[in-house]
């Protein structure tokens, strides 16, 4: 078998770029052909020759020593069995790195900024996933000349972050609980203490199960899943959407042991839950809305949630603080939320919040059952 290496570069461009996109012209060209049917036409969308992308399709399938097209004239070009598999698995483990590859791509941003432009402030912020979060970090850029080294973590971790001086701000989010949340109490109380931390608004958003296109095993909550043969696409410990699942099934009176591969090998984001329900490989899996449509997926809105931003009290003052509290008090993060499917900007964007007063569970010690405010309705507007 040959043996094959990759490697991986990076240039320097226009500040154009969103999310972790990173380009691979094999993967553009099984794209295309895949979406096209066609050889002439998949150059066509990918502004090259006909006889450039099938002298391309030929020295990839030299290089890797597999076909990767069925084409007979007259017919359909259509990927063979193993590009499909090439280009889903492609998919997944690129979706999987999104996190890492944002952080590294604002730490080469940072050390450029900083080398061409002293006065610009940096701001480290560790925080749950979320689909926002990179558009924050461009209208900061453009807004307040405010650099934010962005690191996704698990809303645990990025909290534990902000613990240990690793971050100013950290980034975490929580369902509306009204009453008693003795998992998020047990969770979040050891990390934040009222009076030293405070809150920032940033956004409101809402948690659903994404499905497949048509949802074809009818699910409509997490209690369907149980007795269904869905694999369920589970989110890693220590994140938030975890926690969220761990809560609604304990609200259900449903034992996680009663879903199908509740605990098998779970993902690190949104985006790679959505991903892996898209390549077949799970049928179902809690995530936010932008996520599922970003991969073709219907969405069953569950619970919405507030996205909030905290830092010790101390570091309110701090100038980048304040800089990041003036971009989420204007009118360019209230648009970018309006773009993205499930969120709506919060009203209290950019205002310094109480913990206890934002979070009405913080000091509730009844053991009633605990009540979440649900979700819009689906097909409302959010």
């Amino acid at each position: 078998m040959k043996t094959r290496g990759i490697h991986l570069q990076y240039t320097f461009g226009p500040p154009d770029q969103r999310g972790a996109d990173i380009q691979n012209p094999l993967f553009d060209l099984l794209s295309a052909v895949r979406e096209h049917g066609s050889i002439q036409q998949a150059a066509k969308a990918l502004g090259a020759s006909y006889r450039h992308i099938w002298g391309s399709l030929k020295q990839w399938e030299e290089a890797i020593g597999e076909s990767l097209v069925v084409w007979t004239q007259g017919q359909p070009a259509r990927l063979t069995p193993f590009a499909e598999r090439l280009l889903w698995a492609e998919t997944r483990a690129r979706t999987r790195m999104t996190p890492h590859i944002e952080a590294l791509r604002a730490e080469l941003e940072r050390v450029l900024t900083e080398a061409l432009d002293g006065s610009q402030q940096v701001l480290t912020i560790y925080a749950s996933h979320d689909l926002a979060l990179p558009r924050l970090r461009e209208i900061a850029s453009t807004d307040e000349r405010l650099h934010i080294d962005l690191r996704f973590a698990g809303s645990i971790d990025a909290l534990r972050a902000l613990a240990e001086g690793r971050c100013l701000v950290a980034g975490f989010h929580v369902p509306r609980i009204r009453t008693a949340a003795p998992l998020f109490a047990r969770a979040l109380k050891p990390l934040l203490k009222p009076g030293q931390h405070k809150l920032i608004g940033c956004t409101q958003r809402t948690q659903g199960l994404m499905v497949a296109r048509g949802n074809p095993l009818g699910l409509h909550t997490l209690g369907d899943l149980v007795g269904s043969p869905a694999r369920f696409v589970n989110r890693q410990e220590g994140s938030a959407t975890r926690l969220l699942t761990d809560h609604l099934l304990q609200q259900a009176g449903v034992a996680p042991s009663a879903i199908t591969t509740y605990f098998e090998p779970s993902e690190d984001s949104h985006l790679a839950v959505a991903a892996a329900i898209a390549s077949g490989v799970g049928d179902a899996g809690m995530g936010i809305e932008a996520a599922a449509q970003a991969f073709g997926l219907d969405f069953v809105p569950i619970v919405a949630e507030d996205y909030f931003l905290v830092c010790l009290k101390e570091a309110l003052e701090h100038p980048a603080v304040l800089r990041l509290r003036q971009v989420l008090h204007g009118e360019h993060w209230q648009t970018a939320l309006q773009a993205l499917p499930g969120y709506t900007g919060a009203d209290s964007a950019g205002e310094v919040l109480s913990l206890v007063r934002a979070l009405p569970w913080w000091n509730y010690r009844s053991a009633k059952a605990q009540r979440l405010e649900p979700a819009p309705v689906a097909g409302a507007s959010t």
